[in-house]
């Protein structure tokens, strides 16, 4: 009986490599079906099931809000990072990702430190003026259902690192470079005036329905 080693110019293969290869070849067949759909109610077979195990939100900590909201101002920004290192290829070693960033900013008046000296009333009691510290702004909060990734590209190391990552491709540096972006256009976009005024206005309609005549908001 001829056996595989008797076989001219021949060499004997492992039954390892033979299982191996029919193993692969059942997945590349089971991927093909699954993805391309090429049997009919087959391709559910392997469909994924998404469950939430997450324990109960904690509440860590209540703070009292001494500040009025008086603004807010929607941002975008289209992030563009890149991060080469030297004497390598951009195909080697690098990353650049391009991030879509959208956040809100608000303009607001903290009125915590303010007591009895801030509100001056006439003798009639027909007038009050009130002096406020200037309008701050918040930081900026970036919306996760609004903000996204639209491309990644990574060099083969990093590709490579990202597999013995916690966080692979991870969106820190992008996401914290969009809200200094928004930060800084939020201060060159008139929302601290546009929050004084909003404050003014409160204010005014609010004293106006106690009776007084005539108000006076100051900021500074």
């Amino acid at each position: 009986m001829e056996t595989s080693s008797d076989r001219p110019g021949g060499t004997r293969r492992p039954m390892w490599g033979r299982i191996v290869a029919g193993v692969a070849v059942v997945v590349v067949l089971l991927v093909l079906v699954e993805r391309f759909s090429l049997v009919p109610g087959f391709g559910g077979l392997f469909g994924s099931d998404t469950r939430d195990r997450s324990g109960p939100a904690l509440l860590k900590s209540v703070q009292d809000m001494d500040r009025y909201e008086a603004a807010v101002g929607n941002f975008q920004v289209v992030v563009d990072l890149e991060k080469d290192a030297a004497f390598l290829p951009d195909a080697i070693r690098g990353t650049r990702t391009l991030y879509v960033g959208a956040g809100t900013v608000s303009g607001y008046v903290d009125m915590g430190g303010l007591d009895e000296r801030a509100v001056t009333v006439n003798e009639d009691r027909t007038g009050a003026t009130i002096r406020l510290p200037h309008a701050m702004l918040g930081t900026a909060a970036l919306d996760p259902n609004r903000s996204y990734a639209v491309s990644k590209q990574r060099g083969l190391l990093d590709r490579i690192g990202d597999l013995f990552s916690d966080n692979p491709a991870g969106e820190q540096a992008v996401q914290k470079l969009a809200a200094q972006h928004i930060d800084a256009a939020a201060r060159d976009s008139g929302l601290v005036d546009r929050a004084e005024k909003n404050t003014t206005s409160m204010l005014e309609g609010l004293l106006r329905s106690l009776g007084f005549r005539e108000v006076t908001v100051t900021y500074g």
